[in-house]
């Protein structure tokens, strides 16, 4: 059997030319450092792409690997970085520690330089993981060895790239990009490593066209500046018309920025944004100060094969691609921080995306402060991409099941809210969705009724909503609902159906193909002519494992024509 090792580069959104993979082959061994087996990094050992695909739990195992770094980067610092690694682990160069993390939906980074020794190098991750512990972030990774209802087959270990990259002693840490779009321009946050004698130009372009750029003679490590972007320049009228990125047309500019110590080039690094804004106004969701009518697919991120981890890029890309064919716009990534690789797909193929972490299921301090520390770090990470127009911390009161009396439950949902927002105010933010909202920006609701004639009636109007409590949870934690808030169906449908009639799980059971598609009109209709609702989220893209209410197969079969689908999409079917 081939394997892929993944061997793009993993963060398309602050890329630089010299870098080299560690995916690949690693010595690997359970419970203890006897190395007796090999693994296919980046793929857990759950994963038949491993190479070993075992399911029984180990709280502790252990990978090792050599690597030599190249002449050519023998002045250079020398950055590890590693995608992400579920759930604690110690990382050891040559025998020295050389950083320890917890939490595994975020990736980190060090600089291993004092560690390493010239020729051949020993790279050891030793991984800690807690399948049982339910008051930590694990999002649908089943506390039991057999999947079961909503919740599959966890991932253990390296699940994300792993590589390596040469800078010089002063280079650019990170680059915070937010598109101003009604003043025509563009913002960007620095930070470099440390500031010494040194010079930072960034170069703005658009299709290869040159549109702005900036020198500056940096005083402090950190700063910030802003681009104009002239239509005139690139011979447009309109930027919302011409130059903006939505869906329908993911128009990217391209940024470089290039770091310069008295006269010599030291460090290069290229990036991009799409001119877009996400805003709410008098109760409207807009994009690009225009409504906007959010049509999602619930989207679980699991592969048969790969299981939490995308046997290739290309994978992401066909998704992506077949989300759009069947006429939705978005997608709500669940209970899951996706791979960068995803969300630059995402930006410039033209995909909204909802952006959420993995919930925990029981509320405790630890709890609290390892959601909040991975949430943060999601957040920081994820911020430049366009496709992300909505913030998720929190889903279905998941690790604050007392929210509606516990006020250590409500606090820790405003707090997450709150710190969404100090890191981000250009997005809003859904604070606890699906139900039970304490301080949010939208109405979201999750609904599994299969009745068309109960969900028209249903919303028709906000009191009817709130009046009838959808799965029999209050919409407001105080009671009291907050109006002229944009209301969206962020979950509903979940139809059941497989073609060869296999059991399964499903929130409603069709029989064939055309009750599967008579009951997929029943669902989406009553919510494309509400007046109210303004988006929803259909459950769900694919199979997963036991679960079949995908609109397609685990394998990424379809169940029925996509032109079918998409004529309901679009309100074409009655």
């Amino acid at each position: 059997m081939s394997y892929n090792f993944r061997e793009e580069y993993p963060r398309p959104q602050f890329q630089r030319e010299e870098w080299m993979t560690l995916n690949g082959t690693w010595d690997f061994s359970f419970d203890k450092e006897d190395y007796d087996r090999k693994i296919n990094v980046p793929f857990v050992y759950e994963s038949r792409l491993s190479g070993i695909e075992e399911k029984e739990f180990h709280e502790n195992i252990c990978y090792r690997r050599f690597f030599s770094i190249p002449d050519s980067w023998k002045n250079k610092q020398i950055i590890l970085h590693f995608g992400a690694v579920d759930y604690e682990c110690k990382v050891l160069v040559n025998q020295h520690l050389a950083e320890k993390h917890v939490g595994g939906q975020t990736g980190f980074s060090v600089n291993i330089t004092e560690l390493l020794l010239e020729g051949q190098n020993e790279l050891k991750v030793l991984v800690k993981d807690f399948h049982k512990d339910l008051d930590i972030p694990r999002g649908k990774q089943f506390w039991k060895e057999k999947s079961e209802s909503i919740f599959y087959t966890p991932s253990t270990g390296i699940w994300q790239s792993v590589w390596l990259e040469p800078v010089s002693d002063i280079y650019i840490k990170q680059v915070f990009i937010t598109p101003l779009f009604d003043e025509k321009a563009v913002k960007f946050e620095y930070e470099l490593n440390h500031c010494g004698e040194c010079t930072l130009e960034a170069v703005i372009a658009y299709n290869d066209s040159l549109v702005s750029k900036m020198l500056l003679y940096p005083q402090n490590k950190n700063g910030n500046f802003t681009l104009n972007i002239d239509e005139a320049v690139l011979g447009c009228w309109n930027i919302t018309e011409d130059l903006a990125w939505t869906p329908e047309n993911p128009r990217l500019f391209d940024v470089t920025f290039r770091l310069k110590e008295k006269e010599r080039e030291v460090d290069q690094v290229k990036s991009y944004f799409g001119m877009r804004k996400i805003s709410i106004e008098n109760g409207k969701f807009l994009l690009n100060n225009r409504p906007y009518f959010q049509k999602l697919i619930l989207d679980q991120g699991y592969w048969p094969d790969g299981i939490l981890t995308a046997p290739s890029d290309e994978s992401f890309v066909e998704d992506i691609k077949m989300v759009k064919e069947m006429g939705f716009n978005g997608v709500r990534k669940h209970q899951k921080v996706e791979d960068p690789r995803f969300l630059y797909h995402a930006d410039r193929l033209g995909l909204l995306v909802w952006g959420e972490i993995g919930a925990g299921y029981a509320y405790s301090r630890r709890l609290a402060t390892s959601m909040m520390q991975e949430w943060q770090d999601a957040v920081l990470r994820d911020y430049n991409h366009p496709c992300i127009v909505v913030w998720a911390p929190l889903n279905e009161s998941w690790g604050v099941l007392e929210i509606m009396q516990n006020e250590k439950e409500q606090n820790f949902c405003k707090a997450m809210y709150a710190m969404t927002k100090a890191l981000d105010t250009t997005r809003p933010v859904s604070d606890n969705d699906g139900w039970e909202h304490v301080e949010g920006d939208l109405l979201t609701i999750h609904d599994y009724e299969a009745r068309r004639g109960v969900l028209t009636k249903r919303y028709t109007t906000e009191e009817k909503i709130l009046q009838e409590q959808p799965a029999g949870r209050p919409l407001y934690v105080s009671g009291k609902a907050v109006r002229n808030k944009p209301i969206i169906i962020s979950e509903f449908g979940g139809i059941s159906y497989h073609k060869d009639g296999n059991d399964g799980w499903g929130y409603s059971n069709a029989v064939d193909e055309e009750d599967f598609l008579q009951r997929l009109s029943d669902v989406i209709s009553p919510l494309l002519t509400s007046e109210i609702v303004q988006g929803f989220c259909y459950t769900q893209l694919t199979d997963v494992e036991q679960e079949i209410n995908g609109l397609l197969t685990y394998q990424r079969k379809p169940k029925v024509g996509f032109e079918k689908i998409r004529n309901i999409i679009f309100g074409d079917r009655n």
